[in-house]
């Protein structure tokens, strides 16, 4: 229970105390909003392990920031998801293809980098590669996420991932807004192609709706909204 402090003293001393009283609270109030942006920032996907995209966010922003022109955003959509959803496996069967994923990027993207699960079957990566190794592991990435997955009762499932990629380094630019938008759109451009696309400055300029490229589901929604 609160306890009420009764303080008899003159109004100016009373002004002083009631400050005095009042620098803790603050104090705690500042430290509670502080926890609570640092669990939301660490809070992971239930279902991957996978960082949500606050949390995402806050650790790509970092590699982009402190590797410039050897970091690299990867943006990942898995093709024809829904079909596996509404296919006999069902969702437990999608449930098994998003997690595989979530694997493999993690694996792919090694000690160096962070992966994160931006909703449905959206993922993204930042990295740190070489330039000059950046096709080979991109292609390498293409043919691990197209590998089969083994759902419940032994069946396979094929799969296969649209990859979109942005360096700084090509973009002349660390903001991890603008680098997302033009992988997204680099990852459009190729879509069911197979490959992953590389973004140039084009992709940049594509015309986007709270940084996803114009026309993607949800964006006139979400538009909207803001």
């Amino acid at each position: 229970m609160a306890s009420i402090a009764r303080v008899h003293a003159p109004s100016g001393n009373r002004a002083l105390i009631i400050t005095s009283l009042a620098v803790p609270l603050t104090g705690w109030t500042v430290h509670a909003v502080s926890l609570h942006r640092k669990l939301a920032a660490a809070r992971r996907d239930p279902l991957t392990g996978l960082l949500g995209r606050d949390g995402y966010t806050t650790r790509a922003r970092q590699i982009t920031d402190r590797y410039g022109d050897s970091a690299l955003v990867v943006l990942v959509d898995l093709d024809h998801f829904k079909e596996i959803n509404d296919g006999p496996g069902g969702h437990a069967a999608g449930d098994r293809v998003l997690a595989a994923t979530a694997q493999r990027l993690t694996t792919w993207a090694g000690s160096r980098g962070v992966v994160g699960r931006l909703g449905g079957d959206e993922f993204a990566v930042a990295v740190r590669i070489a330039p000059a190794r950046r096709e080979l592991r991109l292609a390498q990435l293409v043919t691990a996420l197209a590998q089969p997955v083994q759902i419940d009762g032994g069946a396979l499932v094929d799969i296969a991932a649209s990859v979109g990629a942005a360096s700084p380094g090509t973009l002349g630019t660390t903001d991890l807004s603008l680098l997302q938008r033009a992988a997204d759109a680099a990852m459009y451009a190729g879509k069911h192609g197979g490959r992953a696309v590389l973004a140039d400055r084009s992709h940049a300029t594509v015309p986007s709706i709270n940084g996803r490229r114009a026309g993607r589901p949800g964006t006139h929604t979400l538009g909207a909204a803001a």
